[in-house]
């Protein structure tokens, strides 16, 4: 009897926590298993408990009592990424794994436990670090996480990057690098009831005969969510059609929004704030809506948002930034410039293009069934561990 391969995933994300980084490693957790893989995995002590997990998981413990953390590079993952590589020593030592995987900074982690283990060790890139620039402290510290980056995508026996833009950045710091390009996939597997959707429509209209324009993401920076509420005031002077949606966002940042939107004298019926919606019941609201939102600034990785548009079928509305070219074009998306007039007229044109809206929205729909799903997912991770193993 073969016994099974064993791997140590390090996730310096919150485990389960609704974010792309924490989403991907759900689906690495269930991929690897249903590969044959044997996985625990080692996290930070923030994010709701996931009974349905196949891994074992291990958490550091919560010496700073934190109950959450925010996305991007700070002192505080610097000091839980300490604690992970001490738990992970430990592991190691007294477990045999075949590898040690580690997501973005724990990518270094991973190496060093392997280097102690003699495993192979993979570093998986989610995002481009550049695009947290913030403050002074926060960028002192994003000098040290570049470092790290540049050292690990060099050492790894595997480089797994998230999309096209990471993989360029990967194979130019390490060019003879073995490095895959394994696409992120949308965030929940469900494909949710025609009752599930027209619930869902009926929570985000009221009733009303409205075009849903949604948007669903976090608020971080990068993501170009000023855009979208430069654009709001300019749509709905031009339209009553339209209501907007915006899923994501935190109690604070949510109503400092509403405050701006009340001091321009926006109705709070035309924008409707959802909060946090969990992954499984989002595709729900997604395909519910009319039009998408994908107003990414900046950075080089995949939006995983745009993936989960494909999957509902709606039509998407994206600025022209590079990290959207990526993975849209104007065959499946409506791209315009990165202003508010510019993402306004884009979302006019498709509420007054009702064809035009069907056409973009049917051809991300077949890119997901083709290209962006779990079981291609599956076979391109199973790829690449079976050439870094050397599997025959």
């Amino acid at each position: 009897m073969t016994t099974a391969r064993r791997v140590l995933l390090i996730s310096p994300q919150p485990y389960f926590a609704w974010r792309g980084s924490s989403i991907r490693v759900k689906f690495n957790v269930r991929a690897l298993a249903e590969l044959g893989y044997e996985v625990d995995l080692l996290t930070i002590p923030v994010g709701e408990e996931e009974p349905s997990t196949p891994a074992r998981v291990i958490r550091v413990w919560n010496v700073f009592g934190s109950n959450r953390i925010s996305i991007g590079p700070s002192p505080l993952k610097l000091w839980f990424d300490l604690l992970l590589f001490i738990r992970g020593f430990w592991l190691v030592l007294f477990n045999r794994y075949d590898v040690v995987h580690g997501t973005e900074e724990a990518g270094f982690v991973a190496w060093i436990l392997a280097k102690i283990r003699g495993s192979k060790s993979v570093y998986e890139k989610h995002s481009d670090a550049a695009s947290y620039k913030k403050g002074v402290i926060q960028n002192l510290v994003l000098r040290v996480y570049l470092w790290v980056e540049h050292f690990t995508c060099r050492h790894a026996d595997l480089v797994i990057c998230t999309g096209p833009g990471l993989y360029k950045q990967a194979k130019s710091i390490a060019p003879e690098a073995l490095v895959w390009d394994i696409c992120d996939i949308p965030s929940s597997l469900v494909e949710p009831s025609e009752a599930d959707i027209a619930t869902a429509k009926q929570a985000m209209t009221g009733g009303k005969q409205k075009i849903l324009v949604t948007y669903v993401g976090s608020f971080a920076v990068y993501q170009g969510i000023e855009v979208v509420f430069g654009a709001i005031p300019k749509v709905l002077e031009k339209t009553e059609l339209v209501r907007f949606v915006i899923i994501g966002g935190s109690a604070e940042e949510i109503a400092n929004r509403q405050d701006t939107l009340n001091r321009q004298d926006i109705a709070a019926e035309a924008v409707q704030f959802l909060g946090l919606i969990p992954p499984d019941d989002l595709p729900a609201y997604l395909a519910a809506s009319d039009i998408l939102m994908a107003p990414r600034k900046a950075g080089v990785n995949t939006p995983l948002k745009v993936l989960d548009y494909f999957k509902a079928g709606g039509a998407i509305v994206a600025t022209d930034t590079t990290a959207n070219r990526f993975i849209l074009d104007q065959s499946c998306a409506k791209l315009c410039e990165f202003s508010d007039q510019g993402f306004a007229n884009a979302i006019l044109d498709l509420v007054h293009n009702v064809d035009h809206r069907q056409v973009i929205a049917s051809r991300g729909r077949l890119l997901y069934e083709k290209k962006f799903n779990f079981n291609v997912f599956t076979r391109l991770l199973g790829g690449a561990y079976d050439k870094m193993l050397e599997v025959a």
